[in-house]
């Protein structure tokens, strides 16, 4: 369960991140932040807490949007704002956002078709 505390949350999602969803340790995310492997230790015991650059590095180095670390997202994916598809469809009429939502699932089943038909 994910605490409400939001430096709880942090160390909760960085450690979830690196361990679940990268399958990485603590020495392999410190080498792909270019961070000491006692920094990120710190990070996950919450004894402290990064810099706006590492966090930044974090994030890039688990892929995930510092908002997911941050617990302002739930998922780990870009942020929904973020995403130019979502920027420009915003300024779409009714219309033509049907339009956009018909061709994207069409694109959507046309990859997932690609991902079954591939050894």
């Amino acid at each position: 369960m994910l605490s409400d505390n939001p430096s709880d949350v942090f160390k909760e999602r960085l450690r979830a991140a690196r361990v679940q969803l990268r399958a990485m340790n603590q020495a392999d995310l410190a080498n792909a932040t270019g961070l000491p492997a006692t920094s990120i230790a710190h990070f996950e015991r919450g004894a402290r807490k990064p810099s706006f650059d590492n966090l930044r590095k974090l994030a890039d180095a688990l892929d995930v949007t510092t908002d997911y670390l941050l617990g302002r997202v739930d998922s780990p994916d870009m942020a929904y704002t973020a995403d130019p598809l979502y920027h420009y469809g915003t300024r779409l009429s009714a219309r033509d956002r049907a339009l956009a939502e018909d061709f994207l699932r069409m694109l959507a089943d046309r990859t997932d078709r690609e991902r079954d038909d591939s050894p």
